[in-house]
């Protein structure tokens, strides 16, 4: 398992000296388009009715599920990086930390597959999830991740939107209710005008 991780990394990970063009649409991907998660959040709870502001709870609850779960999985198994164990070519920083499961994908997808798993949100997880493609791709392209990460992560994004599922009906409807109190009562003005939802 582990050769052929180290074998399928070697084919996508970079030269040593990749064109400009590669290098800055590999850190693109790699490090500014997570972004995109949560502000898909934020703007989807601002402007959206009820009904979707609780898949998109859901969707959070269960990547905080998600990253906790890859957090004790780093713990019990401390897999290194690329560059820990002198393996091809890293073009930007990373700490010597534990790589399994990528904690950027576990975040991306978890959130992409929760809202896929629920019909009126399925396109934008799907478009989600495809858009998770290109920035596990760019980690291990620019050294700081290896294909067994991308693996591990998509299995527990997967499990932690299962697990959100079941959790629906109880723990999301509770914390739904007490945080959009909170959230009517901070946000009253701006309801009132009709600027947020």
């Amino acid at each position: 398992m582990e050769a052929w991780n180290q074998n399928l990394f070697l084919m996508l990970n970079a030269p040593a000296h990749p064109s400009n063009f590669m290098l800055l649409t590999g850190v693109f991907f790699a490090e500014y388009l997570i972004w995109i998660v949560p502000a898909l959040l934020v703007v989807g709870w601002l402007c959206q009715p009820e009904s979707i502001k609780k898949l998109l709870l859901e969707a959070a609850l269960v990547s905080v599920v998600a990253l906790l779960i890859s957090a004790l999985i780093g713990s019990l198994w401390e897999h290194p990086r690329p560059f820990m164990i002198g393996l091809g070519h890293t073009l930007i920083y990373h700490a010597a930390d534990a790589s399994f499961p990528s904690d950027h994908m576990t975040l991306m997808w978890s959130v992409a597959f929760s809202l896929l798993f629920n019909q009126r949100t399925r396109t934008v997880g799907c478009v989600l999830a495809l858009l998770g493609l290109p920035v596990a791709w760019a980690r291990i392209y620019l050294g700081v991740h290896s294909p067994i990460d991308m693996a591990g992560a998509l299995a527990v994004a997967i499990a932690s939107a299962v697990l959100g599922l079941m959790l629906k009906k109880t723990v999301v409807e509770f914390l739904y209710g007490l945080i959009s109190t909170i959230y009517r009562w901070l946000f009253a003005p701006l309801i009132r005008r009709g600027w947020v939802k």
